[in-house]
């Protein structure tokens, strides 16, 4: 195995107290998950990319409910702060909901030699798993690990987790705490 971890949209905008967004308690609470996680994969040479919303002003995306937010060069598209990065993460700005559609990242995982992709971040239901998708038609293994994402709500995360557990692609397609990753690298 030659991962790379994948954090998804945990940028300062979506986990603003300001907006009432619902996933913001969820998202606060598995930044220490994911320190952990990122701190482990430095360690160990593995590339960390941050995933991040970057939306334009008028973007094709807030024509349905979703607010302007997430601008590209404002510090609301920023990582939020309290994940622990390093000069040698990759950010990856995009915008749409998987960090695949329209980016370069499927180029930059192969420059690395990547062949699989562990997502960490919010929405599990939304783009964490386009991301997953996406990195399983681009022939990476994938894996979710659940207590590194977070959905707007704890039912909805458990559900998404849930139905794809027991999915017919294990082990090219795998959801799994973080304490059962660390085992595996």
């Amino acid at each position: 195995m030659k991962p790379a971890i994948l954090v998804v949209d945990m940028i300062k905008d979506n986990l603003s107290e300001e907006d009432n967004n619902p996933v913001v308690p969820f998202a606060r609470a598995i930044i220490p998950n994911i320190n952990r996680l990122t701190d482990i994969a430095r360690k160990r040479d593995i590339p960390v990319i941050f995933s991040t919303d970057s939306f334009l002003p008028g973007d094709f995306i807030f024509g349905g409910r979703m607010k302007e937010q997430s601008l590209r060069g404002t510090e609301g598209a920023e990582v939020t702060e309290a994940l622990i990065q390093s000069n040698n993460d990759i950010y990856l700005p995009k915008r749409r909901f998987s960090a695949f559609f329209k980016t370069d990242l499927d180029q930059t995982l192969s420059l690395y030699g990547v062949d699989t992709v562990i997502l960490a971040g919010i929405n599990s239901h939304w783009c964490v798993l386009s991301s997953a998708m996406d990195a399983l038609s681009l022939d990476f293994c994938t894996y979710i690990i659940e207590n590194c994402c977070a959905s707007f709500s704890k039912e909805v995360h458990e559900n998404i987790m849930n139905i794809y557990r027991k999915n017919p692609l294990r082990p090219l397609f795998q959801i799994m705490k973080l304490d059962e990753f660390l085992k595996e690298i």
